[in-house]
């Protein structure tokens, strides 16, 4: 095997291992426990988690889904995640290499799955991981031979977050209920930061479009109509992961179409 295609196992491995601590952090920071300490212990039965049982994909695989001492069953969460930033640092690690910009989009791609599985559970997505992931994006571009200039990210966070406030000030006027939670609001501000401005019309159509279709379709299986409150937060997620790794093939589809 060369050294290139030992580098690219090697950025699975990292993403496998980010995705074990992001599991911390979507467990943790709903209920406000620190992610650094004490170390990771069975939800079920309190017993901790020993190293050997805590290697990404493989312990759940040979552990079988389950508390070693318990035998609760797990999360299904767990390797979902691991496998998901395990991906994502492949494919970027694929595209840029060896790069600031791969460390860089890593940590932004992570910390979008870390709030789509918080959003999933809780129905809120925390401003302790949204107000400084804006800043950090606002940080990355400021380096040198940054995708997104500072100016368009400073843009990007005011029309970002402008935007959804702007619908949810005018859907709670029309209906008198809340709709846009502040959450959201906050995370596309964070989108704004990392990708510009000019991302968001299409993150916006293709979060719109992804949430009403899944959205009907939940409300129908449901039955309860309308009062159930479906998170929005793993749409804008969605939407701005599908835009970072095919962006230009969706605008030149949509410039063809016209």
């Amino acid at each position: 095997m060369d050294i290139q295609s030992l580098m690219v196992v090697y950025s699975a491995l990292i993403g496998l291992a980010l995705g074990s601590f992001v599991n911390v952090c979507i467990y943790r920071i709903p209920l406000k426990r620190s992610i650094i300490s004490p170390p990771s212990s069975c939800p079920h039965c309190g017993n901790r988690v020993r190293f050997y049982d805590n290697i990404p994909l493989i312990s759940y695989i040979l552990l079988r889904g389950k508390c070693r001492y318990c035998r609760t069953p797990l999360a299904w969460h767990y390797p979902a995640v691991e496998a998901m930033i395990g991906l994502l640092s492949l494919s970027l690690f694929i595209r840029y290499g060896v790069s600031y910009q791969y460390l860089l989009w890593l940590l932004f791609t992570s910390v979008l799955v870390a709030i789509t599985f918080i959003d999933l559970h809780h129905q809120i997505i925390p401003d302790v991981i949204s107000l400084p992931g804006i800043i950090a994006g606002l940080a990355a571009s400021l380096a040198p031979g940054a995708a997104v200039m500072w100016h368009e990210a400073i843009i990007g966070i005011i029309a970002g977050g402008g935007c959804l406030y702007l619908v949810a000030v005018i859907y709670q006027r029309l209906t008198g209920r809340d709709g846009m939670g502040g959450g959201d609001i906050k995370l596309l501000a964070m989108i704004g930061a990392w990708m510009g401005w000019r991302s968001l019309p299409i993150i916006i159509f293709l979060s719109s479009l992804v949430g009403a279709v899944i959205g009907l379709c939940f409300l129908l299986a449901s039955g309860k109509g309308l009062r159930v409150r479906i998170p929005f937060g793993p749409f804008l997620s969605l939407a701005a992961l599908v835009y970072l790794f095919f962006g230009p093939e969706i605008l030149n589809w949509y410039y063809k179409l016209l």
